[in-house]
């Protein structure tokens, strides 16, 4: 489906098949000379097919058209490849290039083994064939030029600021227009769901609070004047005050909900994440799916590793696997 959202700029739906996300919405402006699109799909012939199909439907000229890339994940990146032509501009964030450029060898899965084992996973068979953003991500690609916090990006009448949100990813990237008081905000801020916040390297030694980062990117996206946000899934956002106070009470539940669970005990990543309460179908542990166990334990550490950050947790390395428990 594609939607026209304001004067130029289109709604594009992406078919996500098989992933609890259903859709992407991607974006297409139509500027006077360039045009721009907003994140991709994944890698594979379902996503190729709908954006063959709005690539005719919409007459876009890819030799006339640039693309951001909000960040890495292969549900924004996956088709950069196959979309680009020679003249396209792709734009995105330094952790993107890097990731982009060395495609399944880069940085955002030289640690995964090491995250699987700390975590406890490993218990859990979890390998990482398992992760959508493996199987579906774009062929290396290095033709990115590095976009940071206040670049600008002209399209037509748009005039963007590109601000760095991190939290969701190392280098998440949106981009806002002030005059029109428009967001494009890929996975920073979603309407009914939460974004899902992981660590980026091993739980033992991490170096960055991303939880922490992302909460911070939150309320500072709420100084912003916004009459119209949009986000990378489902739909549309008119108060995005109302949202990220919903979003940041939902994560101060969440902190709340694993110091309640650890109590006196000592656990590790995959144990907080089995017993943590998920708006989910799965009546058990058991029944979630690999991918799912992913991105829970992923969550899981998220909070745990700000909670350690704050001092309000304790961290110890037995056989492997990090464990956390309550400072004395």
């Amino acid at each position: 489906m594609i939607e026209a959202i304001f004067p130029g700029l289109y709604r594009i739906e992406i078919p996500l098949p098989g992933n609890p996300l259903k859709m992407l919405n991607s974006y297409f402006i139509r500027g006077d000379g360039r045009g721009l699109i907003i994140d991709t799909g994944f890698n594979r012939r379902e996503c190729r097919e709908a954006y063959d199909a709005a690539i005719r439907e919409l007459n876009i000229d890819m030799r006339r058209t640039d693309i951001f890339i909000t960040h890495l994940h292969g549900d924004h990146s996956g088709l950069v490849s196959y979309l680009s032509a020679p003249e396209t501009k792709v734009w995105g964030g330094d952790y993107y290039l890097q990731a982009s450029a060395r495609g399944n060898a880069g940085p955002q899965w030289s640690y995964f083994a090491d995250l699987i084992k700390q975590s406890g996973l490993s218990a859990e068979n979890i390998t990482l064939q398992d992760h959508p953003g493996y199987k579906f991500a774009s062929e290396p690609f290095d033709r990115i030029e590095v976009v940071r916090n206040g670049d600008r990006i002209d399209v037509g009448d748009y005039h963007f600021q590109c601000l760095e949100t991190s939290g969701h990813a190392p280098d998440h990237l949106c981009l806002y227009e002030a005059d029109k008081k428009i967001l494009l905000c890929g996975d920073h801020i979603l309407a009914k769901i939460t974004p899902n916040i992981t660590v980026w390297g091993a739980p033992w030694g991490i170096e960055r609070d991303f939880l922490g980062e992302y909460l911070d990117n939150l309320k500072k996206s709420a100084e912003l004047e916004i009459d119209l946000l949009l986000p990378g899934h489902r739909a549309v956002i008119r108060d995005h005050r109302r949202r990220i106070g919903e979003l940041l009470e939902h994560h101060d539940r969440r902190l709340n909900n694993i110091l309640a669970l650890i109590g006196d005990t000592r656990m590790n990543g995959a144990q907080v994440a089995s017993q943590m309460d998920w708006d989910l179908t799965f009546k058990t542990w058991a029944d979630f799916p690999p991918a799912q166990k992913i991105f829970a334990t992923g969550e899981a550490l998220a909070h745990l590793t700000h909670l350690t950050f704050t001092g309000r947790l304790q961290t110890e390395l037995r056989d492997g696997v990090v464990y956390y428990s309550k400072k004395p």
